[in-house]
């Protein structure tokens, strides 16, 4: 889609917080040093919009973002960063808060209708398959976006995407996408994906 825009809403950190309507959701979820902020600034061809740090943990809140499409039929919908897990480089006591924070968001919030997963294409994805597992016991749709995918050679991008799929145990009809912020490689697909995921699910609401 070229004509959309994007704009930061909110920080929040309770659901008194949350924005108060009927926009539809999609979380952005991931290990704290997988490239949320980059991949989310990617997608929204919003340079500094998603705020990157060069210490894994820099998201420590909730951050809404809006997306303004101009399609009638998707006029507009959220990309909501939650906070990364795994390698954050913060207090011990600001990692324990962000387990209820996250649980509480996915498990309560009546605007969520997706969620995308973003998993490192050169690593094992066994830290990652319980938060996948987690999702689907909760019946949520997900995109599965390997990144930093400009550091794998083509020839293997087969290989790595089909080892992810047998370690994520991922549905076929899971969306599995190669991503890289840094040559924007995928971001079209990726794109397109959260969009037919918003889609279907406001069309059977």
């Amino acid at each position: 889609m070229k004509n959309f825009s994007a704009e930061f809403v909110k920080t929040c950190v309770s659901p008194d917080q949350y924005p108060h309507d009927r926009i539809p959701e999609i979380a952005i979820v991931g290990r704290s040093n997988v490239g949320k902020s980059s991949a989310i600034n990617t997608l929204l061809n919003r340079k500094g919009l998603a705020k990157v740090g060069k210490i894994p943990g820099k998201t420590q809140t909730i951050n809404f973002f809006k997306v303004s499409t101009g399609d009638a039929l998707l006029p507009e919908f959220r990309l909501v960063d939650l906070p990364g897990y795994g390698y954050a480089k913060v207090p011990k006591t600001v990692r324990e808060a962000w387990g209820p924070m996250i649980e509480q968001y996915l498990t309560t919030r009546e605007n969520l209708c997706g969620g995308l997963v973003l998993i490192d294409a050169r690593r094992s994805q066994a830290p990652d398959s319980v938060l996948v597992g987690w999702l689907g016991s909760l019946s949520l749709k997900t995109i599965i976006v390997a990144t930093k995918a400009d550091k794998i050679p083509p020839r293997l991008y087969r290989s790595h995407l089909e080892n992810i799929r047998d370690e994520l145990l991922l549905a076929p009809e899971t969306p599995l996408l190669l991503f890289s912020a840094r040559t924007r490689q995928g971001r079209p697909d990726v794109f397109q994906a959260v969009q037919n995921l918003v889609r279907a699910t406001v069309s059977h609401q």
